[in-house]
């Protein structure tokens, strides 16, 4: 394999919340019916966080407690999505592109399955790219996601 002259670089992200009263639960940009939301300073969307995040780390950057501090007003109840896109900003201004995202939400319930289509549909509406996975699995009944506490999010990308 010869040099092409692409710098591809690889991150991987990982976000937990715990489950909260009094507020929608929001994954991968979706509104998805649930007795509970998740706690967090912005809609506390695990997915795209986790996806952030990785997208930050390929790009050398911090993670997005960094960029997008709970600290800030300005970010308080905001919709990741906004935060993913401002990301995705940083991504270009550097000379990146999003190649693909692989991801996995780990919660005992709601199950989301019957969601990844609009969660992937908003991901690549937002990253400019159609390579978008998601996968969801459940913790076995073991620690606080086992338990039904909280869910948290896994992803993988791959930048050029």
């Amino acid at each position: 394999m010869g040099n092409t002259g692409m710098k591809i670089r690889i991150g991987i992200g990982y976000d937990i919340h715990k489950f909260t009263k009094n507020r929608k639960l929001v994954l991968g940009g979706v509104s998805i019916p649930y007795r509970y939301g998740l706690s967090g300073h912005s809609d506390a969307d695990v997915l795209l966080h986790a996806i952030s995040d990785a997208l930050l780390g390929a790009a050398g950057h911090r993670d997005i407690g960094v960029h997008f501090p709970n600290t800030d007003k300005k970010y308080k109840n905001v919709s990741s999505g906004v935060i993913l896109k401002k990301v995705r900003e940083i991504l270009q201004k550097k000379g990146y592109r999003v190649v693909n995202i692989d991801s996995t939400v780990v919660a005992e319930e709601p199950k989301i399955s019957g969601h990844y289509p609009e969660m992937k549909k908003n991901i690549s509406r937002i990253l400019h790219t159609k390579n978008v996975n998601i996968k969801a699995t459940t913790n076995e009944g073991l620690g606080e996601i086992g338990k039904g506490k909280g869910i948290c999010a896994w992803a993988v990308c791959l930048i050029e």
